[in-house]
C-alpha cells in the first residue's frame, strides 16, 4: 500500500453524533406531511445530500412536489436540524475520536473533513474539533453528492495529497464506493456486512491503530 500522508473525515456518524439530529428533523418533517418515517428508512440518507434525502423520504410517503417547494421544505427541515445543534458540545464525540485525530497528527498526517452536510463548520465549533483540521470540504464546496468522489478528490487536493497517499473514515456505503472511486484507502465504521466494499472495518475509532502493521 501506498504510504498514507493524509486522513478524510466524514462527520455525522463517523466523528460525531449529529446524525440522530437529521433523523429527529426528517422524522418531524414526514409527520407534518402526513406520514411516518422510521429509523430503518432513514438509513438509506447516510452519506446522502439534502435534496436527494427529501426525494427518499418523500419517496417513502408516496408524495411528489415541484422544485420550489421542495426547496422550501428542505429549508424548513434544515432550520429544525440547526435548531437541535444549537445545544450540542464535544460530548456529542463519538468513542476515541479525539484522541485518534491527535494521534495521527502527531503522526504527520495531514487531516481533512468530506461532508455533504452545509452545517459542517458549526458543528466543527460546536464541538471544539475545529481546531484539529488542516482542510473542511462540505456541501457548500461540492456539486456532486457521494457516491461520486468529488468532496474527497477535492478535499485531498487542499491538502496537497496524491488520493493513493488519503485514507478515508466513513459510516456509509456511498461514502465508502466514494472513497474507493477516489482511489482511497477506505475504512469502514459499523458491521462487517455493511462495510463489505472496505479496505478495512472498525466498530469505532477505538478499533483503528496507526501506523498499520
Amino acid at each position: 500500500m501506498q504510504k498514507i500522508k493524509a486522513a478524510l473525515f466524514d462527520l455525522d456518524g463517523v466523528l460525531v453524533d449529529t446524525a440522530k439530529y437529521h433523523y429527529l428533523a426528517w422524522k418531524r418533517l414526514a409527520r407534518e406531511l402526513g406520514f411516518e418515517f422510521t429509523k430503518e428508512d432513514n438509513e438509506a440518507l447516510k452519506g446522502v445530500s439534502r435534496m436527494k434525502s427529501l426525494d427518499i423520504l418523500l419517496s417513502v410517503g408516496g408524495l411528489t412536489f415541484d422544485e420550489e417547494t421542495k426547496k422550501q421544505l428542505a429549508t424548513k427541515k434544515n432550520a429544525w436540524y440547526v435548531e437541535y445543534l444549537e445545544g450540542i458540545d464535544e460530548s456529542e464525540l463519538l468513542k476515541n475520536v479525539e484522541n485518534t485525530l491527535k494521534h495521527l497528527r502527531a503522526c504527520g498526517i495531514r487531516t481533512a473533513i468530506g461532508s455533504a452536510s452545509k452545517n459542517t463548520p458549526l458543528i466543527l465549533k460546536k464541538t471544539g474539533l475545529d481546531q484539529y483540521f488542516d482542510a473542511v470540504v462540505d456541501g457548500n464546496d461540492v456539486s456532486k453528492a457521494k457516491p461520486d468522489p468529488e468532496v474527497f478528490l477535492l478535499g485531498a487536493q487542499r491538502l496537497g495529497c496524491a488520493p493513493k497517499e488519503c485514507m478515508v473514515f466513513e459510516d456509509s456505503l456511498a461514502g465508502i464506493q466514494a472513497a474507493n472511486t477516489a482511489g482511497m484507502f477506505s475504512i469502514y465504521l459499523g458491521s462487517t456486512d455493511a462495510g463489505s466494499n472496505a479496505d478495512m472495518v472498525i466498530r469505532d475509532m477505538t478499533e483503528f491503530h496507526f501506523p498499520f502493521e
